[in-house]
């Protein structure tokens, strides 16, 4: 049977799980994920062992998730176990996954899936920053702001490179989920039983709202914030 793959992309802390608990229950299969986490009362939709594998990539290369290494390599037994995991949805028509990792080890798994797509998420920096900095487990090990342009540089370039369609978790609750449909029609999803938000949540959102005004002027970040705004769902 031939199967679509949808990879979910953007940064820790950027609506990645709720982007795609969204697109779940609106018919991506995700196969065997976290529903249910300490800090993510609806779970952050991850497979722990693909999570693990990119775990170990960015360790062979050199890095981790909070310190991104200039370059990602990876050996044969990290294909057989890409490949494996990936031969497990064969038979599914249309399933997804979703890591932040999977910003960093990108070619990685586009040598296993070529033909891969994509739906993008992004979020204001100093609420990623926020995020980030109040759960003492996941405190990054390099400057938060720093991590957030390393991302989304690399979410930037791919967005540029694939034209992949790419939404904002700061926008109202109607806008974002406007998007979410749209994303979805995008992806020929069933959306056949689905009621308008019954995943999200207005608090499922913990960081106060940011606006471009509070990004330094002539910043990265500003910069990469308002290209990734040009260049997403909805444009103002």
């Amino acid at each position: 049977m031939s199967s679509s793959r949808v990879c979910i992309l953007g940064m820790h802390r950027s609506g990645t799980s709720c982007l795609t608990g969204c697109l779940e229950e609106r018919g991506l299969f995700l196969g065997e994920v976290v529903n249910s986490a300490p800090h993510n009362r609806k779970g952050n939709k991850e497979n722990k062992q693909l999570r693990i594998l990119n775990d170990d990539v960015l360790a062979v290369s050199g890095g981790a998730w909070d310190n991104p290494p200039k370059s990602i390599s990876w050996d044969d037994a990290h294909r057989q176990r890409r490949d494996s995991h990936i031969s497990v949805f064969d038979n599914i028509k249309l399933w997804g996954f979703k890591d932040p990792r999977v910003v960093l080890t990108l070619p990685f798994w586009l040598e296993g899936l070529p033909d891969l797509k994509f739906v993008g998420t992004f979020r204001h920096p100093n609420a990623v920053v926020a995020s980030l900095t109040k759960r003492k487990n996941m405190a990054p090990s390099i400057d938060p702001l720093e991590l957030w342009k390393s991302y989304n540089r690399l979410l930037l370039r791919a967005v540029e490179q694939y034209k992949f369609p790419l939404v904002c978790f700061d926008w109202p609750s109607d806008k974002y989920l406007e998007a979410i449909d749209s994303v979805s029609l995008s992806l020929e999803l069933p959306m056949e039983s689905i009621e308008s938000g019954r995943f999200f949540e207005d608090d499922i959102r913990t960081s106060d709202s940011f606006s471009e005004n509070d990004l330094e002027e002539g910043s990265e970040e500003l910069f990469i914030y308002q290209e990734l705004l040009k260049k997403s769902v909805f444009v103002s």
